[in-house]
């Protein structure tokens, strides 16, 4: 015959383990974004776990939503300076091209020699 655990018993079992649990209240958006998308949850439920020094966060429930993310590039100064150079123009010039053609340094010159 199995015995029933509490919610006081089972906190204090996972104490003893080194395992806390706690929800954070009134949570209104999660936003996890990557490289390619952005998902957003609307009213999540968020749970943090704490085991060992290690934070885990659980989120459940909510309206999700999905979107592509939008890509900037960073252009390093060290090309703006080559296109700029190669080309006599400005590095704003050189800095729009790059960013024209996604960083690549050919076209750019290219771009800015035609």
């Amino acid at each position: 015959m199995r015995r029933r655990v509490s919610p006081r018993e089972a906190k204090r079992m996972m104490q003893r383990m080194g395992l806390s649990m706690d929800a954070i209240p009134d949570v209104d958006q999660v936003i996890i974004k990557t490289s390619s998308k952005e998902i957003t949850i609307e009213e999540p439920e968020v749970i943090i776990m704490e085991v060992q020094g290690q934070k885990i966060f659980q989120i459940a429930g909510g309206k999700i939503t999905e979107k592509v993310a939008e890509r900037k590039s960073v252009i390093p100064e060290e090309d703006i300076r080559l296109v700029a150079d190669q080309t006599g123009k400005s590095p704003e010039e050189a800095r729009k091209a790059l960013e024209e053609c996604e960083g690549d340094l050919a076209k750019a010159i290219l771009l800015l020699q035609s």
